[in-house]
């Protein structure tokens, strides 16, 4: 089980490029459109969170029920 280091920084990346957008829309007055991108780049994250999760998962069973 090798360690990917690319998904953090894929991670970090969308926080960045979340937050300069959010920063943007809350200058120009638009707070509700700069919320709303926040909670996408939430989920896109989650997304990718829980896709990394159920690729663990399948691992330690395959580990423990001895599937190949």
């Amino acid at each position: 089980m090798a360690i990917d280091a690319s998904i953090l920084f894929q991670i970090a990346g969308i926080g960045i490029i979340v937050a300069l957008i959010h920063t943007i829309l809350k200058q120009m007055g638009k707070e509700d459109m700069a919320h709303f991108a926040t909670v996408v780049g939430f989920v896109i994250v989650m997304v990718m969170v829980v896709n990394q999760l159920s690729d663990l998962f399948q691992q330690i069973k395959s580990v423990f029920l001895f599937q190949g």
